[in-house]
Order: C-alpha cells, then structure tokens, then sequence
C-alpha cells in the first residue's frame, strides 16, 4: 500500500492521476481496493490539492462497497472539503459528493445540509458561479433518489 500511496503523490502528476484514474475506474466494478479505504482517506488532507482531488474520487468510488461503515468515520473530513482552500477541490468534492449519496443514502440528509450551508464568499467571483451550479447539478442528483 505504500507504493500505492506514495504514486498518488508522486512528483509527477500526469503519472500520479492515472495511477488515481485506473483505482477509480476498477472501483467501480470491484471492491479490490475497498480494503485500502483507510489509507486512502489518510490522503484527504494532504498538502497538495491534487492528491485532495484524486482521493475524493476514489473513497467515493469506494462508498459503493463500504458494507464496514468506514465512511462513518471520515465523511465530516469528507464534507470538509465542499469549501476547501482551492476552489478546484470544492467542486471536486461537491461533485464526488453525488456518487456517495446515491451510494450512501443515509448520507443524503447531512450532504444536503452541508451544500445548503457552505459559505462560498471567499471564492472569486469567477469560480463562485461555477461551484454553485456544481452544488445545484449534486442537489438534483440526491434529492431524485430520495
């Protein structure tokens, strides 16, 4: 796991996001990954936006398989990150956020809550826009499958 970890945050980011890529893609079909969630969620708040952006992703892509409830655990650090320092991650997160509610629904609720609630002021007027059609694109997702 630790050759895993440490290609998600290796220097080179072409390299690092396809690594991220290919756990998301198989995630999605197996739960082969599922047994490294912890680690994966250890990467949540990593210095780099980028690693925050790759494993946002795969836990989400994990949540699906997640009959321990290991989510429990993280989804406050999780939901955190709706209105992280770097826009980019927000919107990330917020869209991310879909695939866990649908397969997290008791999640739903406090997504929702956290999307109503999430102070978007410190962003630039450029990427405000951007991450409140992100929110809204999240809202009519979870809110169809409730």
């Amino acid at each position: 796991m630790q050759e895993i970890v440490a290609k998600l945050t290796a220097k080179d980011d072409k390299y690092a996001c396809a690594i991220a890529d290919k756990i998301i893609s198989e995630s999605q079909d197996t739960d082969e990954w599922y047994e490294y969630f912890d680690e994966f969620a250890l990467l949540l708040n990593h210095p780099k936006s980028l690693v925050r952006n790759r494993v946002l992703y795969i836990l989400a892509a994990n949540a699906q398989w997640d009959d321990e409830n290991r989510f429990d655990a993280i989804l406050d650090d999780y939901i955190a990150h709706v209105t992280d320092e770097k826009p980019i991650t927000a919107r990330q997160c917020i869209k991310a956020l879909a695939q866990v509610g649908m397969a997290k629904p008791q999640y739903i609720p406090r997504i929702l809550s956290c999307l109503h609630r999430a102070d978007l002021s410190k962003y630039k007027d450029s990427m405000r826009p951007l991450i409140e059609k992100d929110i809204a694109e999240t809202e009519k997702i979870l809110t169809a499958s409730d």
